[in-house]
């Protein structure tokens, strides 16, 4: 990771993985610039004054795009950990439009400020011809982000997100019990399903770092996608 001075935009910073990026990332030292658009102030960003960090908090997301186009100096590398529930935004056709649309609009506004890298954070499984409503969904946003014509763009897949998540439904938290369970038992038993929330985070960080600096495996010098097993490396075996 020997990127310098790098500036990052992040959206997603008051959710659970992305609270974790934002942690990340101040701590970087390859990150000179860090900014957010959320809707309220990122908890991770603490109390004190950050001299790296410069959150903008606009309560209608329909602004967004805008406030991130507008960023000065423009980010190299724009990270989206936006994501909800279909409980939280009131039905499958709200989460589409915050999971799929806003993504999108907000890509797009990060590429055309000039950012070369799109770092995604998805979901293991995502497929834009599923049959489950939240892989198709996923999915069909992969495909819209490969289309929006970055430098380079990562797409993250983590499993089971392990942490305490806002809205979560009783299923995924048992889930999350389990594979933590698992996880104090030996790393193996989770890993290959189940991640927890910081090891995800850090792979978005050095993988969009990785990206930047043309780090990339062979074949995906435009698109690189990470399923859980590069997750757990780039997030927990390979950082530093």
């Amino acid at each position: 990771m020997a990127n310098n001075a790098v500036g990052v935009a992040l959206l997603g910073s008051t959710g659970l993985v992305g609270s974790y990026i934002l942690t990340n990332l101040l701590a970087h030292a390859s990150v000179a610039r860090v900014d957010t658009v959320s809707r309220r102030t990122p908890t991770s960003a603490g109390s004190s004054p950050q001299v790296k960090l410069t959150t903008f908090v606009e309560p209608e997301s329909s602004r967004w795009a805008s406030q991130i186009s507008q960023l000065s100096p423009p980010p190299s590398l724009y990270i989206s950990a936006l994501g909800t529930t279909r409980a939280l935004a009131g039905g499958l056709a709200n989460q589409y439009k915050l999971d799929l649309d806003l993504n999108i609009e907000c890509a797009k506004a990060a590429r055309d400020a000039g950012a070369k890298v799109f770092v995604l954070v998805s979901s293991s499984g995502a497929n834009p011809t599923s049959y489950i409503p939240y892989s198709k969904l996923k999915g069909e946003c992969e495909e819209a982000a490969k289309e929006l014509g970055f430098e380079r763009t990562v797409i993250v897949r983590p499993g089971v997100i392990v942490g305490q998540r806002e809205g979560s439904r009783p299923a995924e938290a048992v889930l999350r019990f389990v594979a933590g369970s698992f996880g104090k038992l030996h790393a193996s038993l989770k890993d290959p399903w189940a991640q927890d929330a910081d090891v995800i985070a850090k792979a978005c960080v050095n993988s969009g770092l990785k990206a930047l600096a043309g780090d990339v495996p062979a074949g995906s010098e435009k698109v690189w996608l990470l399923e859980q097993a590069d997750v757990v490396r780039l997030g927990r075996t390979e950082w530093k």
